[in-house]
């Protein structure tokens, strides 16, 4: 064990800090400062530019939060899209539903892929599964160009709108979502926390009612973010996000740790303060 302390700061007012076991990754790639690190409690953590993404302790509340809401409640999910998500646990959460014929998985830097892959894999654990189709590209150009059949759901599973995922939450970026989208499909995202992150969140829920018809954000918690509260939206042209596919809920319940139904149900609760 060593005395580091790694430390991410939001702003000049919050830190959150772990200590270092040992040192596995720290690396700068074409687009960001890449580092994994062995922590108490928390296991294994990765961090892109100081920034905490995801830990082997408690990565299941996002991930499972970020996909299943969705994957309950479309109409289709035979087809899927993941933009962003180099650590692999979304599309494993993705892949859960037998349905599921083929998951797209866009990832811009290479380098976060190689290294969730060497010292992750208790996250990553589809990156052999042959529904999957990994591409090392920007996901913005993808929505935005790609001559592709329609997808029936889209995962943007980006770090912060800081750095390489700036353009990510954006109106021009959403509205090429809507046009890989089917006119039947979901878009669901994580949409950072209403209280450390009130105006983007706020911001993000604006932007979002310009493209889509319907706009559902939901709640839950996510450890590694140090906020307590954390928000992922589910936006489509009128799908009701609570209007729950029992066979497929039951059936994933069976092997989440944190997402069940009921679960499912009270996190589209909205808050007073955030209904205003």
């Amino acid at each position: 064990m060593t005395n580091e302390w790694y430390y991410e700061q939001f702003e000049n007012h919050t830190r959150l800090g772990m200590r270092v076991r040992r040192r596995l990754v720290t690396e700068q790639s074409e687009f960001q400062k890449i580092e994994l690190f062995e922590a108490e409690r928390y296991g294994r953590v990765l961090a892109l530019d100081g920034v905490y993404q995801t830990s082997e302790a408690e990565e299941y509340f996002y991930h499972e939060m970020l996909v299943h809401p969705a994957m309950t409640s479309a109409p289709r999910i035979r087809r899927a899209l993941v933009i962003g998500g180099g650590d692999g646990g979304t599309a494993r959460e993705v892949l859960k539903h037998p349905e599921v014929e083929q998951c797209v998985m866009v990832e811009i830097d290479a380098r976060v892929v190689e290294a969730c892959k060497a010292h992750l894999p208790a996250i990553g654990t589809a990156w052999d599964d042959p529904r999957l189709d990994l591409r090392i590209g920007d996901g913005i150009a993808f929505v935005k160009e790609a001559d592709t059949e329609p997808f029936d759901v889209i995962f943007l599973d980006g770090s912060d709108p800081i750095g390489p995922s700036t353009g990510l939450y954006d109106e021009a970026f959403y509205r090429g979502c809507t046009r890989v989208l089917a006119p039947h499909g979901v878009f669901a995202l994580q949409s950072e926390s209403p209280f450390l992150m009130r105006g983007i969140f706020l911001r993000i829920q604006e932007t979002l009612r310009r493209v889509f018809g319907r706009v559902d954000p939901y709640f839950g918690p996510a450890p590694i973010y140090g906020c307590g509260i954390w928000s992922w939206t589910c936006a489509s042209r009128g799908i009701d996000p609570t209007a729950i596919v029992d066979a497929r809920a039951e059936r994933i319940e069976t092997q989440s740790r944190y997402y069940n139904r009921d679960v499912h149900r009270g996190a589209f609760a909205v808050p007073n303060d955030l209904r205003r």
